[in-house]
């Protein structure tokens, strides 16, 4: 069976051959990993979350979609251990191949998407409390979830177009190797580099107005100053949020930035160093199917226990004040009354 190289090769004499016989170690290794520690996290996550949960939030919600995503990925994993362990070699049928490659992308892409919309939901909760109590609600979240699963099926559908038996490669076939590169450039635009930029903004957001609540508690008198539990859960949160932004960035940012050098040094036909990079960071955007289920229930639990404490909080805040206008206006007018 001729390997995507000879096929490069034969097209043009000059293209680089490159060495990758390192991936056949690790991408089974690491791989199999994943497989066993990701199925075994995202399973209690969702036994938690459909037998123990009574009320599902919108946060539970986007939780239980985003475990689905990581799972159906990792489903998927027991294929590509056995294909790369036999040294790119594809044993099974043409239609199983472009399945397997569409689920491996759409949840990919799916697990990003679902982490960008709880770092919203999220954003909206810490920093517009009142306006969450509408926003943040199950039937819009519901909604939100179903957009997200169609928006990203109708995208990652030319999957099942440029996918090829010839060795179930996860790009296409050489000859269309170029409309391949426009649709990856275009996906990871969309896909990618909108959420991640979303992310950022939202979690910086956070992470400043919850050190805004912290410096005007130590600047209140003593009576004043949050509780224990909640000063502890408000740092929590500034560190699971600081962690989450760490682990999208090492999960995510690299393997998708290997990929465009590695597909642009492709369509050069020149295959460098970079294709170590980029075999590298593959694992990396694996990984991050076992870290969702610690960093985002964790942060969920935090997130719940703080926001009722702001909310209640800012609402008695407005509520006082209203109150307080309108008694000023009342005391006005009864002395305008009085006076004439």
């Amino acid at each position: 069976m001729a390997t995507p190289d000879h096929n490069l090769t034969t097209i043009n004499p000059l293209y680089c051959k490159f060495q990758e016989d390192f991936k056949y170690i690790l991408l089974p290794v690491s791989y199999a990993l994943v497989f066993v520690f990701g199925l075994a996290l995202n399973g209690t996550a969702l036994y938690v979350i459909v037998f123990r949960t009574r009320t599902w939030k919108p946060s539970t919600i986007y939780m239980f979609n985003l475990t689905m995503c990581d799972t159906l990925y990792i489903l998927t994993l027991p294929f590509l251990i056995y294909y790369y362990a036999d040294e790119n070699d594809w044993p099974f049928s043409e239609p199983l191949c472009k399945i397997i490659r569409f689920l491996f992308y759409a949840n990919l892409y799916g697990s990003i998407l679902f982490l960008c919309c709880i770092s919203l939901h999220r954003f909206i909760g810490i920093c517009y409390p009142v306006r969450s109590l509408y926003w943040l609600s199950t039937r819009r979240a519901k909604f939100i979830s179903a957009a997200v699963w169609g928006v990203v099926l109708v995208c990652q559908g030319p999957v099942l177009y440029f996918s090829r038996i010839r060795t179930c490669y996860d790009t296409t076939s050489p000859e269309l190797f170029d409309d391949f590169l426009v649709y990856s450039s275009v996906i990871s635009v969309l896909m990618f580099a909108l959420p991640f930029m979303v992310v950022l903004v939202c979690n910086g957001l956070m992470v400043r107005k919850l050190l805004e609540f912290s410096w005007r508690s130590e600047g209140r008198a003593e009576g004043e100053r949050c509780t224990l539990s909640a000063c502890r859960s408000k740092q929590k949160s500034v560190k699971m949020i600081i962690i989450v932004l760490a682990t999208f960035m090492l999960c995510f940012l690299p393997f998708h930035l290997t990929r465009s050098l590695y597909y642009s040094f492709r369509y050069l036909r020149q295959i460098k160093a970079i294709n170590v990079a980029y075999k590298v960071t593959r694992p990396l955007a694996s990984a991050n199917s076992c870290l969702d289920p610690i960093l985002y229930f964790l942060a969920g639990q935090d997130i719940q226990l703080l926001l009722p404490n702001l909310n209640v909080r800012l609402a008695v805040s407005i509520f006082t004040t209203i109150k307080l206008q309108k008694l000023s206006r009342d005391q006005l007018t009864t002395t305008g009354n009085s006076t004439f």
